[in-house]
């Protein structure tokens, strides 16, 4: 009897260590998961310069798809070695929750709901809303739009928040809200509008695509944070992209960040101060 109670224990023992190897197998870390599929799959769009957009030969490209290389130049010392698909807004956090893509660049504003969804990184840029002026237009600067009250009008992007938002700024201006970007611009070309508001990313993209047309009001308002976003509990994925991100930004890949930066908002970000780590100050 004492035999046999010594197997059927040893056999309890074996099925359990046999369910923690296969538990152990399917929480693989996605680092590793990555690392050994030896190729990052990317969730983004196409179609919203200059985040994420097909240029004149078909190529992905923006500042998003610039954050995506960077990490995978971490991960495999090869900006190429990545499979983009192609989602809709509303598809970026599914995407991530089902694992259907391994990370999401695609210009996510951080919020308190959504990280109850997804893991967010650590900021890549911050975003605002800006004031476009065409240059040698009737105002100069945000001073002397505000000086002129309701003589001003705003082109802006319809939405239920848009008349809010540019009384934010421009407690007195009319506003003028059209059904697509392009539209917005027209007004402000033609002269219909006196400023655009827009976002402040589009604006840097706009001026440095039209060196001379379009000029900066000087003010920025309604900040919103853009984050890539990951699958929630595994920490090893999430402290990898975390590095790459960081380092690029204050560390020993910053030419990469700084190229790409310049490259779509033409201005230069700050150099990383040499001795305390800025980002604790």
């Amino acid at each position: 009897m004492l035999n046999k109670t010594i197997k059927f224990v040893a056999g309890i023992g074996l099925c359990a260590l046999g369910l923690l190897s296969a538990q152990a197998a399917s929480a693989q870390s996605k680092l590793q998961e990555v690392l050994s599929r030896g190729k990052l799959i990317v969730g983004t769009g196409s179609t919203n310069p200059p985040w994420h957009f097909r240029d004149e030969k078909g190529n992905l490209v923006g500042f998003d798809i610039e954050i995506a290389k960077i990490i995978a130049q971490g991960l495999f010392d090869d900006p190429t070695k990545i499979e983009f698909v192609n989602q809709a807004s509303d598809a970026r956090i599914p995407n991530i929750v089902t694992g259907k893509v391994d990370i999401a660049c695609q210009f996510v504003t951080v919020t308190a709901a959504r990280a109850q969804q997804v893991a967010f990184t650590v900021p890549y840029y911050r975003e605002g809303v800006s004031l476009m002026l065409v240059s040698g237009g009737r105002y100069a600067d945000y001073a002397a739009l505000k000086a002129a009250g309701s003589k001003v009008t705003v082109s802006v992007l319809q939405n239920v928040f848009a008349e809010k938002m540019v009384h934010d700024a421009l407690p007195d201006a009319k506003v003028d809200q059209f059904e697509s970007v392009d539209l917005m611009y027209q007004a402000l070309n033609s002269g219909r509008a006196d400023a655009a508001a827009t976002d402040s990313s589009s604006l840097r993209y706009y001026m440095k695509q039209n060196p001379g047309r379009y000029v900066d009001s000087g003010f920025s308002w309604n900040p919103q944070t853009y984050s890539c976003i990951v699958k929630q509990g595994d920490s090893d994925w999430l402290n990898f992209v975390n590095v790459a991100m960081r380092e690029a930004m204050t560390g020993t890949t910053f030419p990469l960040y700084k190229a790409a930066y310049e490259r779509w908002f033409g201005e230069t970000p700050p150099e990383p101060k040499i001795g305390f780590p800025s980002e604790f100050r």
